[in-house]
């Protein structure tokens, strides 16, 4: 007898270590562990979807004729650990080998290598691209760029190809696929579900013992089953996949959806299958009812960056949520918890993230991320926010896109250049600026927005690391032909902003 591990974001039938256990004879473990749930302070609206899919999924399994030992939170003997449940298993039955698909984080590989039993780790093969895949592809690459694996991947799996070309004659639509926000939208927004028995359960449990953390637990709407999921997609397909290519950097206040599909956090869990998804919204382009921009971005975002970053997670290893390329030290700033900002993009993006677990990815890009990298904030407390806050958050997908990405942490192993802006961009892809305390067309002076001043301000200061990065050059030209003392000003008025900041002034 073998005890088979199944963890909260494994929840998927074709599973390795299912296939490769008994029916007739292996115990799986599931098990809602403490240590699991606050290893960082996770959004309580994760906790509940990750929680609620579990126990679903185990009843699944029951049915299909599993023998299953599942631990709840609140038991009376629950198991603090995944190890623990484990021992508590292997005690229990009397196993002294665990089967388990790989984890998707070191912490947890690392702490099942710790078990007193015989542990055979499979691959977690519901992803298109193995860890010797990736290693084999980035193999000799003075640069390891996403757009490079994207198109090996569209010919491995034949994802919007004509014979060997791409359809339509490009690889990549990205450039159609920037338009500044609608004026209205036709999209209702993602399909929402009314907790069950099952769920209501969860919610008074993630209530009563998370109710602290930051986040707001109620309304709950998320799917919490493969079924659901799967109806969800459906819905997006039908009435939001169309306009999505388009408008897929726009942000819009009181629209946290806008045409985004929201299904990252069942992708992640297990819910949907990736190839699965990307076969239909295929299906939608080839019978005429989506347009190609969008889809070739939505299918780049699956096959092409989910892939590749988490290829980079495990190829930079155990220490990559600890580099720190840049130096930078501030702490992260109050307002990414709620309290109160004048800045109203960061008031809207962090009160969206507050309410929905949820912020699109250039919320999280050129936002939340923009102002963490030109405020020099450490980029290991940015790392712990972007998990904790995000429904979709795991580490081997969530590191690689805030250290790499995001804050340029990693030296530039993921971006080829900072991703920062001043202001423009931000009124330019959203309608954040026209309510503003701050004025987005200010240079200097203590209305300027903060983009505006901390933009130039990073840019001195890693004025060595940068100035020869062939993308930045022009932007450095522009601030050396800058008069001499408005350079100072827009320094001066930089550096009295981030010592409001430090000083946890309203800023």
């Amino acid at each position: 007898m073998r005890l088979v591990l199944v963890l909260g974001d494994q929840l998927s039938p074709n599973l390795s270590a299912l296939r490769t256990a008994n029916k007739a004879t292996d115990v799986i473990i599931m098990a809602e562990a403490l240590g699991e749930a606050n290893y960082v302070r996770h959004h309580p609206k994760k906790i509940a979807l990750i929680f609620a899919a579990m126990r679903k999924f185990a009843a699944q399994l029951r049915g299909e004729g599993w023998q299953v030992r599942y631990s709840k939170l609140d038991d009376e003997d629950a198991p603090q650990t995944l190890n623990e449940a484990l021992l508590q298993g292997a005690e229990a039955v009397g196993a002294t080998e665990v089967i388990c698909t790989e984890a998707g984080e070191w912490r947890v590989i690392d702490a099942l290598a710790e078990l007193p039993l015989t542990v055979t780790t499979l691959s977690d093969d519901r992803f298109l691209s193995s860890h010797q895949e990736f290693e084999s592809w980035a193999e000799g690459r003075k640069q390891l760029r996403m757009e490079y694996f994207y198109r090996d991947m569209r010919r491995k799996t034949g994802l919007l190809m004509e014979g060997d070309q791409p359809a339509g004659g490009q690889w990549n639509y990205d450039h159609d696929n920037r338009k500044a926000p609608p004026k209205s939208l036709d999209f209702e927004g993602p399909f929402r579900f009314e907790p069950d028995a099952v769920v209501r359960e969860v919610l008074d449990l993630v209530a009563k013992r998370f109710g602290e953390n930051f986040g707001t637990l109620e309304p709950f709407w998320f799917a919490t089953d493969a079924l659901q999921a799967q109806a969800h997609f459906d819905h997006w397909i039908a009435t939001g996949l169309a306009g999505f290519g388009d408008y897929q950097d726009a942000m819009l206040l009181g629209q946290p959806h806008l045409y985004h599909a929201h299904i990252g956090m069942y992708l992640n869990i297990g819910l949907l299958d990736p190839l699965e998804v990307c076969q239909a919204v295929e299906k939608a382009w080839i019978e005429g009812f989506a347009p190609l921009n969008a889809v070739e971005g939505f299918i780049r975002q699956v096959i092409g960056w989910r892939e590749y970053i988490r290829g980079i997670y495990f190829l930079q290893g155990r220490d990559y949520t600890t580099r720190n390329d840049l130096g930078h030290t501030r702490d992260l700033p109050a307002s990414f918890w709620g309290q109160k900002t004048w800045m109203a993009c960061i008031e809207a993006a962090v009160g969206q993230t507050q309410e929905e677990a949820y912020a699109h990815h250039i919320q999280r890009l050129m936002v939340t991320g923009n102002f963490a990298l030109l405020a020099g904030v450490d980029p290991h407390q940015v790392h712990e926010w972007y998990l904790a806050v995000y429904a979709d958050a795991f580490e081997w997908v969530e590191a690689p896109n805030v250290i790499g990405m995001s804050q340029f942490a990693d030296g530039g192993i993921v971006a080829s250049k900072p991703y920062v802006s001043s202001g423009n961009y931000i009124d330019k892809m959203s309608n954040y600026c026209k309510s503003c305390s701050y004025k987005v067309k200010q240079k200097t002076g203590p209305d300027a927005c903060p983009f505006n001043l901390l933009y130039w301000h990073f840019l001195d200061r890693h004025s060595e690391k940068f100035r020869a990065n062939p993308r930045m050059g022009n932007m450095y030209r522009v601030w050396d032909r800058m008069d001499e003392d408005r350079r100072a000003q827009v320094l001066l008025d930089a550096d009295n902003w981030l010592a409001k900041l430090d000083a946890g002034e309203v800023v």
